[in-house]
């Protein structure tokens, strides 16, 4: 029946809406009247609220109510086709009720005409309308019950009787769900009180959200006020800082010069109180009335005298240490005074007396220091076995011995050597060994050596002290002394030196006849000229001066010996012609003193390579060369006496054999002299 697909469709319907009242009255049957209208079977009423409608989900019916139990401002549709409200039908169809029907009291209502309109009212009733669906009842009981007519009256009762079946058991279903309806009610409320917590809760975040909303506008006031302040302030900063900077000292300024070990931090808090103790000064000048100046100033003083106290002390200590025995003065120049050469410039700025009290302890102790270093070494070299060459050993001397000596004059026979060959003594000047023997070694050296050797190791290791000892002065001293002061200090502190220096070269070169010998110290000391001028201590030069005027002379001296000697040997020939059998007898071959002359010629040609022609040994070789070909001439008329022929051959081989000997040696004089002897080979070549 239709009825039980009505009751099948109301078991999800919602609950009717708490905001307004049931549609219909709690009523027995007893109680409906008699002219409601029955239903067809199969048809559902579009106007009850308790009916689905076919083409809607019991879910959104069961939304839609719910939203009118919890007050929605959505209204529902009471359009007569689709979702007409049974109560209302009902009193269309039935009439009002009375106020004692609404209490509850049943009271018997009058009988209700059914007009023409209530005839023409619109149900869903599978599409006929209502006196279509009674015509059809009514037939269908004539033909049922074709005894008994029925009139209209009774038609229209029986269709009201079964209407109000209908709605009977439709009230039957929604009691029968209402546990279910109970059960969403309490969810609703469950959901109510979640809302109503969770409204509890955004209120109060609300809340605190203006009083954080109001702190971080405290915070922006606060910092707005702040950064007023720290603009005042930097603006103030910038007046009054530098002013504040040179006026301040920190403590820890104090407690560093006053107490801190010596070291570069402490070099560089001494260069912040000096920085501020000039500016007080200075602005103590400028503005003799400022308080801040006069008061800062005794600090300032105090500070300044503490610092220069404890820059005495540790000066003084290692001036003293440079006093100790077999100490290296130049591991302490580096590492305790070079490292801290702003103490002084700072001791002699605020006390100059005892700046210079302090310089002076320092040059007294140098000049004992170099003096008694080099004292020694000249002692060590002394020691050193040299060829001895007197004046046996001059060129006209045929018969030269050949000896050794020791320079503390404790004469012993050495090996031999040859006065006029340079050999490999020319080594010391292409060596590119730089450092000098040690006295130790000096001591023990047992080989024998010519007078250049402790020439050079004695001056070698004075221009190398020299010259460190003029670098400290000049960065120790700098720039509080001039360089002028400085070159003074260091001759004051060498002059004891030097004069060691050149004793021991005088004691080399005053009795020798070694010319090679005495050419090579000089070669030696332009070498050193040219190394002070390289490392710029021009200090020195007065040493190297002396030097040069204790070398020149006595070589000058010793090749005027060798042209005296070639002199005298030429007077020595015999004047008287010889026999016809003497000069038969004679050889042609060359003279002694020609290989002699062709050695010693060699070597200076060798050593003067890169010298000028205006130096004094060209002066002297040219008036040798000129004795010496004297004495050849003299000799091979001597010899060969009318023989022209063997003269000249006798001539040819002697001058042949000087340019054999210096064809190999390159320069500007050596390019002279093969020149002129390639001429003289020439002359006698033609005429042998």
């Amino acid at each position: 029946m239709w009825l039980d697909r009505f009751a099948g469709q109301q078991i999800g319907a919602p609950p009717p809406s708490s905001s307004r009242s049931s549609p219909l009255p709690h009523r027995t049957s007893s109680g409906i009247s008699p002219y409601m209208t029955s239903q067809r079977p199969g048809i559902s009423p579009r106007g009850s609220s308790l009916s689905l409608v076919s083409n809607d989900s019991s879910a959104s019916s069961l939304l839609a109510s719910s939203k009118r139990a919890n007050g929605s401002a959505l209204k529902q549709s009471t359009t007569i086709e689709d979702s007409a409200d049974p109560e209302e039908v009902l009193t269309r169809i039935l009439g009002p009720l009375s106020d004692s029907t609404r209490d509850g009291s049943l009271e018997e209502e009058s009988l209700v005409r059914i007009t023409e309109d209530d005839l023409e009212l619109e149900f869903d009733f599978g599409g006929l309308a209502l006196r279509e669906l009674a015509e059809g009842d009514a037939v269908e009981r004539q033909a049922a019950d074709t005894c008994r007519p029925q009139t209209v009256e009774d038609c229209m009762f029986s269709q009201a009787h079964k209407a109000c079946y209908s709605c009977t058991h439709s009230f039957e279903l929604v009691e029968r769900d209402k546990a279910k309806f109970e059960e969403l009610h309490r969810s609703i409320r469950a959901c109510d009180d979640i809302l109503n917590s969770v409204e509890t809760n955004l209120t109060s975040f609300r809340n605190d959200l203006a009083a954080v909303s109001a702190d971080i506008e405290s915070l922006q006031a606060r910092s707005t006020a702040l950064n007023v302040r720290l603009e005042n302030r930097k603006a103030v900063e910038k007046a009054l800082g530098p002013i504040v900077e040179e006026l301040s000292v920190s403590p820890m300024v104090v407690s560093k010069i006053a107490e801190g070990h010596i070291d570069e931090a402490w070099v560089k808090v001494l260069a912040e109180l000096d920085k501020r103790a000039t500016a007080q000064k200075k602005g103590l000048q400028q503005s003799p009335q400022s308080k801040a100046l006069a008061d800062i100033g005794p600090l300032l003083e105090k500070l300044v005298h503490k610092a220069v106290e404890r820059i005495r002390d540790f000066l003084v200590a290692q001036i003293k240490a440079l006093r100790s025995p077999n100490i290296n003065a130049q591991i302490i120049q580096q590492q305790n005074f070079l490292r801290f050469k702003e103490l002084f410039s700072f001791l002699n700025r605020h006390e100059p007396d005892l700046g210079k009290d302090i310089c002076q302890a320092y040059l007294n102790t140098m000049r004992w220091y170099y003096l008694n270093q080099f004292s020694r070494y000249e002692k060590a070299l002394e020691k050193l076995k040299l060829h001895v060459l007197d004046k046996n050993d001059v060129l006209g001397n045929e018969d030269a011995s050949r000896r050794t000596t020791v320079l503390s004059s404790s004469k012993i026979a050495g090996p031999p050597h040859d006065a006029f060959n340079l050999g490999r003594r020319i080594d010391v000047l292409r060596t590119q060994n730089k450092l000098a023997i040690s006295s130790y070694i000096a001591e023990e050296d047992q080989s024998t050596h010519y007078l250049e050797v402790p020439f050079r190791n004695f001056n070698l290791a004075l221009v190398d002290n020299a010259t460190a000892e003029y670098t400290f002065l000049a960065a120790f001293f700098c720039p509080a002394l001039s360089f002028a002061v400085i070159s003074r200090h260091f001759n004051y502190i060498f002059e004891p030196t030097f004069a060691v220096g050149h004793a021991l070269t005088k004691q080399l070169v005053s009795d020798t006849y070694d010319g090679l010998g005495l050419l090579l110290c000089v070669r030696l000391n332009q070498h050193f000229a040219f190394e002070l001028q390289r490392r710029r201590v021009p200090a020195a030069d007065n040493y190297i001066n002396g030097t040069v005027m204790a070398l020149w002379p006595r070589l000058q001296s010793i090749m005027d010996a060798h042209c005296e000697s070639v002199r005298a040997l030429t007077a020595a020939l015999p004047t008287r012609a010889v026999s016809a059998a003497s000069a038969k007898a004679a050889s042609a071959a060359p003279h002694v003193v020609t290989q002699r002359f062709g050695q010693l010629l060699h070597g200076i040609l060798a050593l003067g390579a890169e010298a000028g022609d205006d130096e004094p040994v060209v002066a002297s070789l040219r008036r040798l060369r000129t004795e010496v070909e004297t004495f050849l001439s003299k000799a091979g008329q001597a010899s060969f006496g009318a023989d022209a022929r063997k003269r000249e051959r006798f001539l040819y081989n002697n001058y042949s054999l000087i340019l054999t000997i210096i064809s190999d040696v390159g320069g500007k004089l050596a390019l002279e002299q093969q020149e002129y002897f390639e001429l003289l080979k020439t002359r006698y070549q033609e005429a042998a």
